[in-house]
């Protein structure tokens, strides 16, 4: 179902409006079991009326009220109806507030290439590090985030965004069999992290480039990337993923299901193992680390360490914040709901003759 906008508009000079104006219907709901109840009272007067003159009714209907039930409804209809419009939110002024987000500026680089489906880590390596990378975005708080995704090329996901819904989105989406060209290319892929964190607006003091790779068939001028983020200040982090004992790589078919596993040119199985002394390197260049977890993937040490770095102001931004003034509703509402509870139908008794 789409949510309904708020309503805005003033009221004697004052910014105003409703936060919930889908709850009005509560308030018409109210109206009609109030006009309801007055309807049936005056149509139980007038049948009385039709058998009975007026003087005749009190002595043989004692203690009953025709308006009594009317009043009983009146009341739960005006309680309904205040409580419709407090549950609608009303707001009334504004205050504004200044609003600082402060953090670092993060390139995750994920290797989409096809030695990322083996499966020496569950589910496979790249399933692995898409879903630690999803904790490590819950994780953060306020820090901005893209995405670089690579394999024998490499190519920009996201931008940095503080809209950790949307790179979720694209991290989804990544697949080695959408990669156009094979290989692990960290070259490209650095290049274009100091890309993202350069064309940012407004870049934090601390950057950081979060590298999660198997390491394997490292092609491109990693050696040349990595200077040029080093003289940026930038480090980078780099997260092992897979094991150094190797495990095949599987092929797939185009319904994703399994065929073989992969053969070189002799017609051997391929396997695929983690290079730590290639991601290494990598990381002690800029100034960064390696991570490594044998069973999964060391995203918890990853947080840590961003953790500790030294945050900059990245966004400021004037909130402009409405007062709410729903229990001026509420309040009155449930004195009158309750009122028409605690009145009974009759109250009077028939005296002794």
């Amino acid at each position: 179902m789409t949510p309904v906008e708020p309503w805005r508009f003033t009221v004697l000079g004052y910014q105003a409006g409703l936060a919930q104006p889908v709850f009005l219907g509560l308030v018409l709901l109210g109206a009609l079991l109030g006009l309801l109840a007055l309807m049936l009272s005056l149509r139980r007067r007038s049948r009385v009326r039709a058998v009975l003159h007026e003087r005749h009714a009190e002595r043989f209907t004692p203690g009953i009220s025709v308006w009594r039930p009317a009043t009983q409804g009146g009341l739960y209809g005006l309680g309904l109806m205040l409580f419709g419009f407090a549950l609608a939110q009303p707001q009334c002024g504004t205050k504004s507030e200044l609003t600082k987000r402060r953090g670092i500026d993060v390139v995750v680089a994920l290797d989409a290439s096809k030695s990322m489906l083996a499966r020496d880590v569950q589910p496979s390596r790249l399933e692995r590090a898409k879903l630690e990378l999803t904790t490590l975005l819950d994780e953060l708080k306020g820090d901005r985030v893209g995405l670089v995704v690579f394999a024998g090329d490499a190519f920009i996901q996201s931008p940095l965004t503080s809209d950790y819904s949307a790179v979720k989105l694209f991290l989804r989406a990544v697949d080695p069999e959408v990669m156009p060209q094979g290989g692990t290319n960290v070259g490209s892929a650095l290049r274009l992290s100091k890309q993202v964190l350069d064309n940012a607006d407004r870049g934090s003091k601390e950057r950081v480039v979060v590298l999660l790779s198997d390491g394997e068939d490292l092609v491109g001028e990693v050696g040349e990337a990595s200077d040029a983020l080093k003289e940026a200040g930038v480090q980078v982090l780099t997260v092992g993923v897979g094991s150094e004992s190797g495990e095949p790589i599987p092929v797939y078919d185009r319904r994703g299901e399994f065929v073989d596993y992969k053969k070189d040119g002799a017609g051997e199985t391929v396997i695929t193992r983690l290079d730590r002394a290639g991601l290494t390197a990598i990381a002690e260049a800029t100034g960064g680390a390696f991570f490594f977890q044998p069973r999964g993937v060391a995203m918890g040490q990853v947080v840590e360490r961003i953790d500790q770095m030294q945050k900059s102001e990245l966004e400021s931004r004037v909130t402009v914040r409405y007062d709410e003034r729903f229990q001026t509703f509420a309040v009155p509402g449930l004195v009158l709901l309750v009122l028409g509870m605690v009145l009974l139908p009759s109250t009077r008794r028939r005296s002794t003759p």
